[in-house]
């Protein structure tokens, strides 16, 4: 709710003071939102009018996210995640992970299938489960951590299809901390950028550059709709989902 701004009751006791135009207060003037993000603004209010708490975008689009999240941390939480690695259960830590993700839409079935092969064999389960908790969990700069996280996808066993895509360099983050990271598929956030009328200087290969300068955008994007009180990242990806689907014709 809008907080309501009442003017302060003037002291009678106190003396009065003289006038003088060019020290005069002037009322700050609210910052308009560009064009482009007015006109995203209205395209998801078409689409849910009631915005983030509509019960059609519950029901279509936050609630299956937020119900992975809930999963993750029921199955993978930190300290559930750390006595799990302490136990080399790297294979147990790669099939929880995998089964939270597989039961979303988030990722396409050939990126499904890639991960489900390469952390079949131990040495892929033990890369990717010790890279996945030192990417959510470890002391590092978030820099640090996430070329790492990168890496240790490039590295993983291939057999068709690479593993090292953007929705699964950023999905896990996502699913797992929904306030701090978002996921990332390339060609509908990539339109969504461009209607909002945000440049984005993108690159194929997973990178902490880019990720970072994705970052930057949505926090100035979720910034201009912040009175529609979008809760975390999952808000934000679905608002960018419905600039840039082609679910969402204009």
């Amino acid at each position: 709710m809008p907080r309501v701004q009442t003017r302060p009751v003037a002291d009678k006791k106190a003396p009065s003071r003289p006038f003088k135009a060019e020290g005069r207060a002037r009322p700050a003037r609210q910052r308009a939102v560009p064009r482009p993000l007015a006109r995203a603004r209205r395209k998801f209010l078409r689409a849910f009018p009631g915005g983030f708490r509509d019960e059609t975008y519950l029901d279509w689009e936050r609630d299956y996210k937020w119900t992975a999240h809930q999963r993750w941390r029921e199955s993978l939480d930190e300290a559930e995640f750390r006595r799990l690695l302490g136990a080399k259960a790297f294979e147990e830590i790669a099939r929880r992970a995998s089964a939270i993700e597989s039961r979303t839409n988030l990722l396409f079935s050939f990126e499904k299938m890639a991960l489900r092969d390469a952390i079949r064999a131990h040495e892929g389960a033990r890369s990717f489960a010790t890279a996945l908790y030192d990417f959510l969990h470890g002391d590092e700069p978030l820099e640090t951590r996430f070329g790492a996280w990168v890496e240790a996808l490039a590295g993983l066993p291939r057999r068709q299809t690479r593993v090292l895509t953007w929705p699964l360099a950023t999905v896990f983050g996502f699913i797992a901390q929904p306030k701090q990271h978002f996921f990332f598929k390339p060609m509908v956030t990539r339109e969504a950028l461009r209607r909002c009328g945000v440049p984005f200087d993108y690159a194929a290969r997973p990178s902490w550059p880019v990720y970072r300068e994705l970052l930057q955008n949505v926090k100035s994007i979720r910034a201009a709709v912040s009175d529609m009180r979008p809760q975390d990242m999952i808000d934000m990806q679905s608002f960018l989902w419905v600039q840039g689907s082609d679910e969402y014709p204009d």
